[in-house]
Order: structure tokens, then C-alpha cells, then sequence
């Protein structure tokens, strides 16, 4: 007797979404978490009188994903703020920024004031982007099979099916350069594209990193109200109707296989629970290298091919802070001129820095050390959301990094740069914004190992190409089920990859059931 019919490893928002698909389809579930609370990088928690978003609080893709009707996450307490603007693109300088909008006329509208040069630039990217972008989010919705990838891929002209394998080759920077002739129209999709994932702008196979602004006309940005985690909060109330079991503090450090099938889990504190399906919403690495005692010969090759795989180490870190007046940027009030009507405030800020900076932020954190001019995402939440004041009715903020090492040079426990970065955001305003900040704390990759079980401070992101996608290489990160029968993964590490998007949860599950349909 099996304690139950599957059991889910890891609470982030796409364990949660698998649990709550297998949950409520009638299937007995557990899902296991080692935190105290579920939501992991999507959680908001309380700390210095304030409530702050784990990362980014901006959700997009995940909107355009069906799982938000089909779990009843609106039923369930989830409700989406949108900012008047998208983001506002800025510079170390302070020089020449620019607006993004959902809307693609309000977008070139803005840029006829503050870069018309490049107006019919975007105008050219979008027709060529926006289809590719469209048919990258169709087949991410259909995941599982090669079958339904090439239905999509089918549905679509050959002409756009063709650019996106073309543009996923590519790097980022080479398809940008085609299209913009400004710097600053190429910097902010690299900040959140490429330099998000960690990699290169000029790196091959970063080239759908270009569809981002793109996508940003295709889905509206929404901050849920209360925080980012009030979105793994509604999901943890579907799957609990559902009759899901939620165990927390509960910490997975093995699987039990026999006889080729997965037959449960081991907890650290040496209790063990039995299922004949498992789904790992964690590191993929960890999964195969480190929880499978017994290694059914089916699964030999994928274990060795995991165990050539190096850890790979974080390289992002977070400021969140209360702050007694509400800051200004030095470029807000000539960018409030053109945009009278605009709350631009709302909108969260994208700091890039040059390129040749850029360049060097990367060698520099191959040396453990941190740029001069980081790259930066902020936002001021309580400006959109008065649930998101301090206790205090003061305004919070909330600052992300790049590249911050996790093998720092001189260690994180005593290091300075935390406050070196406060320093550097806070020269961006008028005044002197550090003599408001009341309180602030700095998450660094220690932190998010030590706090959130991440190896070596490093969230798990899927690589692998459309093209490789398309055919189910690495199976077991594209199609979510491993050579281990009953053995399945989802999350960041699996298709479509990291971020607020819940494709891979929803896939996931659609892979258990058909499995558990089919046996």
C-alpha cells in the first residue's frame, strides 16, 4: 500500500501547478517542501516591518497560460495589478531613456519623442519578431511531444517557423544589431534577456532573447496584488481542493527505486514516503546525481552524461529596503514631460549598462569580482500596491543585481558590495535617497543557497535550442519523464525554462497522467 499516488518535490509555482493539475484530477498527492512555506523564488515574505517579493515581482508569461482558468486561481484569491507602463529603459548615465508599453502604439509613440530615429526600426523588428514570439508561446503551451511541437510549428507559416529556428542559432546581440542602430534600443532586451540567463549577449543560441520586447505587446505585465506570492498562494488553495497534502519542512535526500521503478522518497530525517510516481520541481542535477541510490541500467547513460555536468554557480543578488520618501530618478522629470499622463514611477526601471561595461561585468565575475556598472531591475512595489507599504505606511523598494559571483572574491560573509550597490542605484536619483532608506537587507547567492536550497546560490534554467526541443533531446528536460519508470521533473531546469511562466508544471502533469492512463 503506497502512502500515495504521487508525490511532488519542491513547492516553487511549478511544483505547486503540477500538484494541483494531479490533485484535483483525483489522483491522492503529496507535495513535499523544505521551506516552512511553499511559493519558493515566487514567495513574498515579511522581513524589517515590510513584505518583499523573493525576485522579480513583474509576471507575464504566465498570463498568457491557461492554467489560470483551468486551476481557478482567480476563484482562488489571485488578482493582477498592471503598471500604466511596462518599464522604463535607463542608463548608468542617466541619459536618453525610453518606455515600454503593452500597447504598441503607445510604445512608438514614446519613442517618436525620445529616439525617432529608431521608430521605423521597431516598427521592422516587430513585424518580424511578433510572429516568432507568438509561435514560441503556442508551442510552449503544447509541450510534451515532438508531435504536438511540429502541429504548432505547422500551424504557423514556414517562413516564421524558419526564423525562429534561425534566431535561436543566432545570438542575441546579432539579431538586435540588425533591426537598431542605437545602443540604447539593444541594451535593455540584453538586460533582461541574455544577461538574465547569465550568458553573453554575443553568445549562439541566445537569439529568441530578442523577442522580448516583442512579447511584451503580446502578454501585459501584472504584479499580483500583495506580492508575487500571492500567485504560489492561490495555486497552494486549488491544489488543497483538490484534497492535496502539503508537507513543509519536509527535506528530500533520496529516491527509492526498485526493480527499474520509482517506488517513493527518503527525508533527511530518514522517514520515508511511497509512490509510484514522483515528480522532482528542483534541481534536475541534484535529482540524478545525488538522490538515486540505485540506477536502473536504463537510466546508466543519463547519469553519467548529469555527472560530467559541473554545478553551476549563481550570479544574482537582491536589495530590498524601506524607504522614507518616495526616490526620484534623475531622467524621471524630463521623461514625465513627454509622458504627462503616465505614472511612470509604477513601472519597474531596467538600469543597463554599455556594452563594452557589459563585456567586462562578465570578465569580472569569472575573476569574482562585480562591475562598477551592474545591471539592474528596480522597482518601487508600494507605488502600484499599497499592500506592499512597510508597516510603517513608508514605501519599500526593491533592487536586483547582475553579476554578483557566488564565489565572490573575498567571500560574501563580510564583503562590502552590498552597499556598494545601494551607492550606485542611489546616484541615479536626485538627492541623497541613502539618508531616507530606514532599513534594508541584501540577498546574495549564499543567502538563496542557504535560505532556499539552491545549490551553489544558482537557480536551474533550461539551454537547450527550439531545434533540440523540437526533436526531445534530453528527453527528460523537454518531455519531463526520465528512464526511471514513474520517475518525472519539472521547474526552472526543464522546458520552457526559468521565470514566472508555469509551462513546465502544466506540461509536467499532463505527461504523469498520460503515463498513469497508460499503465
Amino acid at each position: 500500500m503506497f502512502d500515495a499516488e504521487a508525490i511532488v518535490i519542491g513547492g516553487g509555482h511549478n511544483g505547486l501547478i503540477c500538484a494541483a493539475y494531479l490533485a484535483r484530477s483525483g489522483m491522492k498527492t503529496i507535495l513535499l517542501e523544505a521551506r516552512e512555506t511553499v511559493g519558493g523564488c515566487a514567495s513574498t515574505v515579511s522581513d524589517l516591518g515590510a513584505r518583499f517579493n523573493i525576485c522579480a515581482c513583474d509576471h507575464s508569461l504566465i498570463r498568457a497560460m491557461p492554467l489560470l482558468e483551468e486551476l481557478e486561481l482567480f476563484e482562488n484569491g489571485l488578482d493582477y495589478l498592471e503598471p500604466e507602463a511596462t518599464y522604463v529603459n535607463s542608463f548608468h548615465d542617466s541619459q536618453h531613456p525610453w518606455v515600454s508599453f503593452h500597447s504598441v502604439e503607445r510604445t512608438l509613440e514614446g519613442l517618436a519623442q525620445t529616439h525617432p530615429g529608431q521608430v521605423s526600426n521597431y516598427k521592422n523588428y516587430l513585424k518580424d519578431a511578433l510572429p516568432i514570439a507568438e509561435l514560441a508561446i503556442e508551442m510552449a503551451k503544447s509541450g510534451v511531444s515532438t508531435s504536438k511541437f511540429l502541429s504548432k510549428a505547422m500551424d504557423a507559416k514556414i517562413s516564421v517557423a524558419t526564423r525562429l529556428l534561425r534566431w535561436s542559432q543566432a545570438s542575441a546581440l546579432d539579431i538586435l544589431e540588425n533591426y537598431f542602430s542605437d545602443w540604447r534600443l539593444i541594451m535593455p532586451a540584453i538586460s533582461t534577456g541574455p544577461t538574465v540567463w547569465g550568458a553573453p549577449p554575443d553568445a549562439p543560441g541566445t537569439g529568441l532573447g530578442a523577442v522580448v520586447y516583442a512579447t511584451r505587446h503580446l502578454v501585459a505585465s501584472g504584479r499580483p496584488r500583495g506580492g508575487s506570492g500571492s500567485l504560489p498562494n492561490s495555486i497552494l488553495r486549488s491544489f488543497q481542493a483538490g484534497n492535496g497534502e502539503v508537507r513543509t519542512n519536509s527535506t528530500v535526500n533520496g529516491l527509492l527505486v526498485e526493480k527499474r521503478k520509482v517506488v517513493g522518497v527518503r527525508l533527511s530525517n530518514g522517514d520515508t514516503l511511497t509512490a509510484p510516481v514522483v515528480v522532482a520541481a528542483c534541481d534536475p542535477h541534484r535529482v540524478f546525481v545525488e538522490w538515486l541510490d540505485e540506477v536502473p541500467k536504463a537510466a546508466n547513460r543519463l547519469v553519467k552524461n548529469w555527472k560530467k555536468f559541473p554545478v553551476p554557480e549563481g550570479y544574482e543578488s537582491k536589495l530590498d529596503g524601506v524607504i522614507r520618501e518616495k526616490p526620484e530618478y534623475k531622467h524621471m522629470s524630463a521623461l514625465q514631460n513627454i509622458f504627462k499622463d503616465i505614472d511612470l514611477e509604477q513601472a519597474t526601471t531596467i538600469v543597463s549598462p554599455t556594452m563594452e561595461k557589459l563585456r567586462q561585468a562578465h570578465d569580472m565575475r569569472r575573476k569574482g569580482e562585480v562591475s562598477d556598472t551592474p545591471t539592474m531591475l528596480a522597482s518601487i512595489p508600494s507605488l502600484l500596491d499599497p499592500k506592499m507599504r512597510a508597516d510603517n505606511g513608508f514605501h519599500t523598494f526593491s533592487v536586483e543585481v547582475l553579476f554578483t559571483p557566488y564565489s565572490l572574491d573575498g567571500g560574501w560573509a563580510h564583503s562590502s558590495e552590498p552597499e556598494r550597490w545601494l551607492s550606485v542605484w542611489g546616484n541615479l536619483m536626485t538627492g541623497n535617497i541613502l539618508e531616507t532608506i530606514t532599513e534594508w537587507r541584501a540577498m546574495t547567492p549564499d543567502i538563496y543557497e542557504r535560505d532556499f536550497h539552491m545549490h551553489k546560490g544558482y537557480s536551474p534554467a533550461y539551454a537547450s535550442s527550439p531545434l533540440a526541443t523540437l526533436f526531445g533531446r534530453q528527453r527528460e528536460l523537454s518531455r519531463y519523464k526520465t528512464p526511471v519508470s514513474g520517475l518525472f521533473v519539472t521547474g526552472a531546469g526543464t522546458f520552457p525554462g526559468a521565470g514566472i511562466f508555469g509551462a513546465s508544471g502544466r506540461n509536467a502533469a499532463s505527461t504523469v497522467l498520460d503515463f498513469v492512463e497508460g499503465r
